[in-house]
């Protein structure tokens, strides 16, 4: 079975039914497939059939979705492009992917101004690539992963199930759809279910509220940075949003204890987290009923198969991992060992099946022969009331061959010293920031996650009190 099929449990069956609320108009699930079908025939006009590349460098938008649709019943292959990207990336995407096809705000009204025909069919089956998804490339030029139909539909099909989401729900939809967090939970999540779903352009988190009081949702899906955001509500407002709502989702980046312990108590709802990455969509998933356990991403997903290396690094398999690197086949192979894709992650299991991430294996400090995870010493900087954020690096040594370095974002004044003696208190002394480095923010990518080959900063002696 491929996705237009599993589509048409919407587009045609809840036809009549709202789908969309875009910019203050709503769609039903008929105008979503109709725009689709006539975006379809557009494209074909163009030349464009099965296995082309359709790029696509746009913002969060209606026709964003008819685009992906139109590639989706044609066969195509959907190629979306980080809008905070520049010429440099671009250029290597679209050297890479070698589209049929680049579309950008300034060839839509080119694309829309056409009609018909209705549609155009293709014989598909679930193993035929939908989208060609580029991986943030920090550690070299940005790979095409490979996603199928059934990658999608597994993906979406358990979330629908883990977590219980119906066509009852109201869902927020605020992410970038050029990113796997929107385009394969949020818009697959959507049209499986039937859902009533609100697109904003962006997540603003000056308007978050006043559009959480006018929408009413049941179901969101965010970044930790927007659940920090969100944080700022005042307590009554917070209340009554959390009256209307069943479930906030966090991924992406890591989630700190600390802010889901705090929404817990603001909001009385207990953030769910879970785990995916470009190559494989969702992986894992704190249960929605049972314990979310902080700090944890739960439990590996329906049909996904977890081990952990004697490196400590994480392994998977099952019907969600991608087909492959886009002409790289010996990326693909480096990637896979006996059929087990190596995530690159480092993790720990919990007697009772519970997952923790401990960081990027290319994060993994060792200094005099120890390991290192940044992510404890962050959790336990960002436990402390001076500091609003925290990232742990490695910096060289002459000596130990690697030390920790700690940059951070401060609330307001802090003694150093101080700081550290805590960090001494608490953890073994090999893990205990070298210096502290003071930074406006951190770098982060357009899903909040944070950059780490992007920092620098003034540094921070620790002799130095009352920074």
């Amino acid at each position: 079975m491929n996705l237009r099929q599993l589509f048409d449990l919407s587009l045609a069956g809840r036809r009549d039914a709202v789908a969309l609320e875009w910019k203050g108009r709503t769609y039903t699930f008929g105008d979503i497939d109709d725009r689709s079908n006539r975006m379809a025939g557009a494209l074909h006009r163009r030349g464009l059939t099965r296995g082309d590349r359709l790029c696509v460098y746009l913002p969060n938008s209606l026709e964003l979705i008819d685009l992906y649709l139109a590639a989706i019943k044609l066969g195509v292959i959907f190629v979306p492009i980080n809008i905070l990207y520049r010429e440099r990336e671009i250029s290597h995407i679209l050297a890479d992917a070698e589209p049929k096809l680049y579309v950008t705000e300034d060839e839509l009204p080119k694309l829309m101004d056409e009609t018909g025909p209705a549609e155009v069919l293709q014989e598909l089956d679930g193993d035929t690539p939908a989208a060609l998804v580029y991986t943030s490339g920090t550690t070299g030029a940005s790979k095409g992963a490979i996603l199928t139909h059934h990658n999608f539909a597994i993906n979406a099909v358990n979330l629908l199930a883990c977590w219980q989401i119906t066509e009852r729900d109201r869902f927020l939809l605020a992410l970038p759809l050029f990113h796997v967090h929107a385009l394969g939970n949020g818009l697959h999540c959507w049209l499986l279910s039937g859902c009533r779903m609100r697109l904003l352009e962006r997540f603003e988190h000056q308007s978050a509220v006043a559009t959480f009081l006018d929408f009413r949702p049941t179901l969101f899906f965010g970044v930790p940075a927007m659940y920090v955001r969100l944080l700022e509500t005042p307590p009554e407002t917070a209340r009554e949003i959390g009256k209307a709502m069943r479930l906030f989702v966090s991924g992406s980046a890591a989630l700190p204890a600390q802010v889901l312990e705090a929404f817990r108590a603001l909001f009385g709802h207990t953030i769910l987290e879970r785990y995916g990455m470009t190559e494989t969509l969702m992986n894992m998933s704190n249960p929605y009923i049972g314990e979310r356990r902080p700090g944890s991403v739960g439990l590996p997903l329906p049909g996904v198969s977890a081990r952990i290396l004697d490196t400590g690094e994480l392994c998977l398999k099952g019907p969600n991992i991608f087909a492959g690197y886009w002409k790289r086949e010996d990326a693909t192979k480096a990637a896979f060992d006996e059929g087990w894709f190596k995530t690159g992650d480092l993790a720990l299991r919990s007697p009772d099946g519970y997952y923790t991430l401990c960081g990027r294996k290319t994060d993994l400090i060792i200094s005099g022969g120890f390991n290192i995870y940044p992510r404890e010493i962050e959790e336990f900087l960002m436990e402390q009331p001076e500091v609003a954020e925290a990232a742990v690096v490695a910096a060289p040594d002459r000596v130990r061959g690697e030390v920790p370095v700690a940059y951070v974002v401060l609330r307001g004044p802090l003694d150093v010293a101080e700081l550290e003696a805590r960090c001494r208190e608490k953890l073994a002394s090999f893990k205990v920031p070298r210096w502290f480095e003071a930074v406006d923010k951190l770098p982060r990518n357009a899903l909040g996650k944070v950059q780490k080959h992007l920092l620098s900063g003034p540094r921070m002696n620790v002799n130095t009190p009352n920074v």
